[in-house]
């Protein structure tokens, strides 16, 4: 079979989507339907099923994308022993990311490895924490970006930033002319815009009121920083929110922000991969590019 074939069957799985399997090969989805459908009819078998939502694998999917797995893994990285012995650095990099961890860094530092490196492939897809770990812990990705890392067990997390929280507010909320730097206290019995209760970002923003002795009404709650944004620029409440993620919102007035007096409302930003895994050498000089030299936050 076809090793390229196998990659379009392991991305679908891994993707659960034949139309983003597709665009991560910048083929149509058509040409992978096709190369899975090859597969099932070679091994006279359904590898996926199609008629459940999101797609599943059937007990001989499972057999083969385990076997595939290991087979692609194997021939990668016996590939890119060979061209290191020729000082070349090649391989593929994949990568999750919670959605608000600095898209434009990443996409830049990328750019920069692909151009130094033309052997070198960078792929980011951007997922809910649990996703992240869930993608590591299944060799789906190489490593991922989170907030608030956890320590010990099966990963390791390597610093990669420290983001100032911030206090969103619509451009005519009352503390809009209020001088930074903001107390917490200033936010008791506010309406409030949070991120949902199992995200770790929601989990410390909480601590830090719950220290300060400070009561806020939740308006809404979402899982991710955008629409949080938006629930701010139309005056539904404030946010709690890291400061790079505003930046467009800054540049346009449709956010003002004001900084507390606390410098310990922190977000760290971890680099975590599973505890006993090695990183490829290409891997590896994606994540050194990405950690230096210090940049301004993006």
């Amino acid at each position: 079979m076809h090793l390229r074939n196998i990659e379009f069957f392991c991305d679908v799985v891994a993707f659960r989507s034949f139309s983003k399997a597709a665009d991560s090969h910048h083929v149509s989805q058509s040409t992978v339907s096709q190369a899975i459908h090859l597969i099932e009819k070679n091994l006279n078998t359904k590898l996926i099923d199609r008629s459940k939502r999101p797609m599943e694998l059937t007990k001989a999917g499972e057999i083969y994308f385990k076997g595939c797995k290991e087979t692609l893994a194997n021939y990668k990285l016996t590939e890119s022993r060979v061209r290191e012995c020729e000082g070349a650095l090649s391989g593929d990099i994949r990568v999750t990311a919670i959605y608000s961890a600095g898209l434009l860094q990443m996409e830049t530092t990328a750019k920069s490895l692909e151009d130094q490196y033309p052997l070198t492939s960078v792929q980011i897809n951007y997922l809910h924490p649990d996703e992240v770990y869930e993608s590591i812990k299944n060799d789906e990705a190489d490593f991922g970006i989170v907030s608030f890392p956890r320590e010990g067990g099966d990963y390791r997390s390597i610093p990669w930033q420290e983001q100032e929280m911030i206090l969103a507010i619509h451009p005519e909320h009352r503390l809009a002319g209020y001088s930074s730097p903001l107390p917490l206290t200033e936010l008791n019995q506010e309406r409030f815009i949070a991120f949902t209760p199992e995200l770790p970002i929601r989990k410390r923003i909480d601590r830090w009121l719950k220290d300060a002795k400070v009561q806020v009404n939740i308006a809404h709650e979402f899982d991710n920083v955008e629409n949080i944004k938006r629930d701010v620029e139309i005056g539904a409440g404030i946010a709690i929110i890291p400061l790079p993620t505003v930046r467009k919102e800054l540049e346009t007035d449709t956010i003002r922000i004001l900084h507390f007096d606390s410098q310990n409302l922190i977000r760290p930003l971890g680099i975590v991969c599973k505890r006993h895994k090695k990183l490829s050498q290409a891997a590896e000089k994606f994540v050194e590019l990405l950690r230096g030299p210090p940049k301004a936050n993006v």
